[in-house]
Order: C-alpha cells, then structure tokens, then sequence
C-alpha cells in the first residue's frame, strides 16, 4: 500500500501547527470585518474561544462569533481527536480500516452573515491517520476545500471566488481544479430538492499518494494553499457588499434559503455524520447551523425576479471561468 509512505509524529505535529495558525489567521479576518463595518461607538462582535476536551482522547479549540453588526454567526473549528474504532462512516469507503484506530485533525468553519447579499460561505481543511487493526502500516489522507452559498448572487463575486480557487489549484496540475470543482458540485448538492447547495468550489477528499500521486509534503502544500484561498476568496466579497442596503423581504428569503443549508447538513454532510457517530462533540458539529432559518410550504418565487434567478440559474453547475450563457433576467427561460 503505497499510502503509508513517510508519515511520522514531526510530519502530523507540523500540520497541526499550520491548522491552528490558520484558526487564528481567520478569525482575526473576521473580526476585522467587524470593526470595519461597526458603527462609531458600538462594542464590536468577538470570537469567544471554547478549549474542549474529549474523553476518548484529544479535544479542540472552538471559535464562535455571535450577533455582529457583519456578521450574525461564524464558528471557525479546530479538532485534533483519537479514534480507538472506526464507526461505519468512515470506514464504508475503506473496509480494509473497519475498526481501526485512528486520528482526524482539521478546521472547519462555516460564516453566516447579517446582509442576505453576502453569502454564506464554508471552508474544512483535515488530515486523517489510520492505524489498521492488524497492525500494518499507517494510512493517511487529506481533504477539504470551501464553497459558496449566495443569497442574492453577483456575477462578478461568482467568478471571483472561482478564480481563487482555478489559481491556487494551478501550481498542482491543470486537471486538479476541473476535478475538484466537479467533485464539489457533486457533494453539495440537495438531491431531494434537486438543486446545488451554492455555486460551489473545491472539494476534495482520500488525497494521497495512491489517489493523485502526491506525497505527503505536496498533499500538506495543497492544504495550506486551500486554507488561504478560503480569505483570498470571501474578504472581497464582504468588502463589496456588507454595506449594501436590503429590505425586510430579502431578509426573509435569506431565512428560507438557510432552511436548504440546515437540510444538507443534516442529511448529507458527511462530516456531520461522522461527527456524530464518532461521538463527537455535539455543539461543535452543528455549530454550522445558521441562528435564524425557515422553511415555507410550496414557496415559488416569481419568475424574473432575483430570487427565482437564483434557483433558475445559479443553483446549477456551470464553468463560471468561461460562461457562454450569460444570465438574462428579463427572459427568465434563457438559461
């Protein structure tokens, strides 16, 4: 197995430096979001940090940000846990591994802004080391990426943070963001609803020397790049439209579309589920879940308004990197 090569306790202790750092780096630019969009006077909204520990071993760092003037809720997670067995969650994708022990380390967040024209935007970054029952060599792997969920789409944001994501992507091969752009259509996709959680971005999983032919240090490289790509992605976007005036009406189709976020991670985040058949840390698994959501029966928007655009054309995998199909609100039919 071509998977264990040249893992060791230095290489895991390094990874797990770069995620806690990472932690902080984001969270500092999310408070800064929030001074710079606070009104004179007024306190601004803080992460209040939570260090927890985990009676099966290991434990975290949660990062929660509540009620800002920006920013209604973000949690920005860092977990490094021991697993004694395997739960069938993880192990589906790798029988060789049932019950095996193991450890997952990695950062998750999930940001939920104030102003429905900012969009909901989630990043994960992890490494996860097996140790096979029978006492063969360590497997690892990484994963991760970040993708995008709008509200009241731009056009111009869209092909931003898709831009990001095809640079950062770029030093590691041509056919890596085509592949990882794909996969993230495919994994955040509400098939009960039949439609895309946002308009994507990267997501990526099993990345190893067997998967892409990249050795530890590469997979560790893409890592970090995927990490920063996440601020290089969103900061402009909350730039350009945290001050953006809305109406009560956007606000609360804000609220529906965030019932279609609760959806998919109950029902189809695989690290949800994970989380909590590993007997994971129950607060910090749904920290992802938006303050404030709704659900409506039979809600149609009408046809040739923003909402109905946004399900009508930007809910669907599309090259956003070279669109030929350029979005005509007037004629709602030319998608």
């Amino acid at each position: 197995n071509t998977m264990n090569t040249h893992i060791n306790d230095d290489k895991i202790l390094a990874v797990r430096r770069f995620l806690l750092n990472l932690q902080d780096n984001i969270c500092q630019a999310l408070e800064n979001q929030e001074q710079a969009g606070g009104v004179d006077g007024a306190s601004c909204a803080k992460f209040v940090s939570d260090v927890w520990e985990r009676p099966d071993g290991g434990g975290g760092r949660s990062n929660v940000l509540s009620d800002g003037m920006v920013i209604e809720k973000a949690g920005v997670m860092f977990s490094h846990i021991h697993i004694h067995a395997l739960p069938p969650s993880a192990s589906e994708r790798h029988p060789q591994l049932a019950g095996a022990q193991a450890q997952a380390m990695g950062v998750s967040l999930v940001v939920h802004p104030k102003n429905p024209h900012v969009p909901t935007s989630h990043a994960n970054v992890r490494l996860f080391v097996a140790t096979p029952a029978d006492g063969g060599d360590p497997i690892w792997w990484f994963g991760g990426g970040f993708d995008l969920t709008p509200f009241y789409p731009v056009m111009s944001d869209v092909v931003h943070w898709h831009r990001v994501a095809h640079q950062l992507c770029q030093p590691f091969g041509d056919d890596v963001y085509p592949t990882f752009k794909a996969w993230c259509d495919d994994y955040f996709y509400l098939k009960h609803r039949g439609e895309c959680r946002g308009v994507g971005g990267l997501f990526y999983d099993d990345l190893n020397t067997t998967t892409q032919g990249w050795d530890f240090g590469r997979c560790f490289a893409f890592m970090q790049a995927v990490g920063q790509g996440y601020l290089d992605g969103i900061i402009p976007i909350f730039n350009s439209n945290k001050n953006t005036p809305y109406t009560a009406d956007e606000r609360a189709f804000q609220l529906y579309r965030r019932g279609r976020y609760v959806e998919y991670n109950l029902v189809y985040d695989r690290g949800t589920l994970f989380g909590l058949q590993s007997n994971g840390r129950t607060e910090s698994i749904l920290v992802s879940m938006p303050p404030l959501a709704s659900w409506a029966y039979r809600y149609e928007p009408k046809m040739g308004t923003p909402e109905f655009e946004l399900t009508d054309f930007y809910l669907k995998p599309r090259d956003w990197l070279n669109l030929t199909d350029k979005y005509n609100p007037q004629h709602p039919q030319n998608t």
